[in-house]
């Protein structure tokens, strides 16, 4: 989850006290995979546009790093959504509560109202947070905002058979997709 990084964090600072470098050199190591899980999440998108995001139209669901939260310190939703930005994209930005925030720490980034703003002709759209909103978002109604129908579940939340039979590809971390 979204606090894992600021745990694995603290226990890495325990064990360096303790002297402990076994648990250290692990800890160090979990963290680097969670951090390349944000990079993963924008080289799918670049694969999306087949290797460049300039100009093209994201949609980021969610930025606070958790749902029912409007936390968005070491969020990787919002540094997916900055890495994107700075790849070229013009990013629409979503989250129920974590937008304010969010507007602190990433002024430069599109703001959305509502997820159905946010979605208004997205060319891509990564779903970063699960909040219940988006799990529960129908896909035949988004398809009918969006102007094309791909969509990254960033948090494995979406029942995947329902997306593909409105007509979305649909690609996820961590798991293979067969439509």
């Amino acid at each position: 989850g979204g606090c894992l990084p600021k745990d694995i964090r603290a226990f890495m600072a325990r064990a360096g006290e303790l002297g402990a470098d076994q648990a250290l050199t692990f800890l160090r190591e979990v963290d680097a995979i969670n951090m390349r899980r944000r990079d993963r999440m924008v080289d799918l998108a670049k694969r999306a546009f087949n290797g460049s995001l300039l100009g093209h139209r994201v949609t980021v669901l969610g930025c606070a790093f958790k749902p029912n939260s409007d936390d968005v310190r070491d969020s990787p939703a919002l540094s997916v959504a900055g890495s994107l930005s700075l790849g070229g994209a013009a990013v629409t930005v979503y989250d129920p509560h974590g937008m304010d925030n969010a507007r602190k720490v990433f002024p430069t980034l599109g703001y959305a109202e509502s997820a159905s703003e946010a979605l208004s002709d997205a060319e891509l759209v990564i779903l970063a947070t699960e909040w219940q909103e988006f799990r529960d978002l129908d896909p035949k109604a988004v398809a009918e905002l969006v102007a094309r129908t791909h969509i990254i579940d960033g948090r494995n939340v979406l029942d995947v058979a329902s997306w593909n039979a409105a007509g979305w590809t649909v690609e996820a971390l961590g798991r293979t997709l067969t439509p």
